[in-house]
């Protein structure tokens, strides 16, 4: 009985999620898991694409799209954390699961991180199995992804080349895309995932929204700015002027404070 490539997919996923979760058991951390999260679209797009050979355009384009954003997030995020103890993220939720956090691990990190990818993947499904040829919407959405890969990548950058700074500890980087938005990096990440929904609303697949609903949502709410923000002004004093001056997410405007302190548009 043939299985369905969304089901294929989950499989691949959870397999990959499991044997990551044998070496962190080894390692003692857990962290290298963010590594992968970008490679589980990676994993399904591939499942996607071996499921539907030949590829038309639009899903030859997808499947490069999602490679390049994927493998470039990976290879960053594994250069910053190399050779650094466990993120405190982890730690946290290490120290609030203790004693058994090495087996509920699988689960509450690797487990879960995995199904949310799964479901986050869903758009990139129709995107690249539709065979129609390429339409006006497809191109809004290779140009929104563009833009967003730009923030995300351009946003990793410049904070990477600051925090290599040895003045960087105590101070904010608000230059650059960090001039107009406190997340870039999400930001770009967010327009990355609604043009592959695009790509999937071409394809006809209107249904798809919940993969970049759950992904603003994560990046809103979960684990993006919520989480960072929470105690990013205890580790750097000068951030809440920062966040007075400047847009959370959406980019916008420096918005200037007058001589009162009133801050003006």
């Amino acid at each position: 009985m043939m299985q369905h490539p969304y089901t294929i997919a989950l499989f691949a996923i959870l397999a990959v999620a499991i044997a990551s979760w044998v070496i962190s058991v080894f390692k003692n951390d857990v962290s290298f898991v963010d590594s992968l999260w970008s490679l589980f679209f990676l994993l399904a797009a591939a499942v996607f694409a071996n499921e539907t050979l030949p590829l038309g355009a639009r899903g030859m384009l997808v499947v490069a799209l999602v490679t390049i954003w994927s493998l470039r997030l990976s290879i960053y995020i594994t250069a910053r954390n190399w050779g650094e103890p466990e993120d405190y993220r982890y730690q946290a939720i290490r120290e609030n699961n203790e004693p058994g956090f090495t087996f509920t691990s699988l689960f509450i990190v690797f487990g879960l991180q995995g199904a949310l990818a799964w479901i986050v993947a869903l758009s990139l499904l129709p995107a690249i199995s539709n065979d129609a040829a390429l339409g006006a919407l497809d191109f809004v959405a290779l140009l929104l992804f563009i833009v967003g890969f730009i923030f995300e990548a351009g946003g990793d950058y410049q904070l990477s080349k600051f925090k290599s700074r040895d003045d960087s500890k105590d101070k904010v980087l608000d230059t650059g895309l960090w001039k107009y938005t406190r997340h870039p990096n999400y930001f770009g990440d967010f327009c990355i995932w609604w043009a592959f929904y695009l790509f999937a609303l071409s394809a006809g697949a209107w249904w798809t929204i919940i993969s970049p609903i759950l992904m603003s949502i994560l990046l809103l709410k979960v684990s993006g700015v919520a989480m960072l923000e929470k105690t990013i002004s205890d580790r750097r004093p000068k951030y809440a002027e920062y966040v007075r001056r400047t847009n959370a997410f959406f980019p916008g405007p420096r918005r200037s404070q007058g001589a009162t302190g009133e801050v003006r548009s």
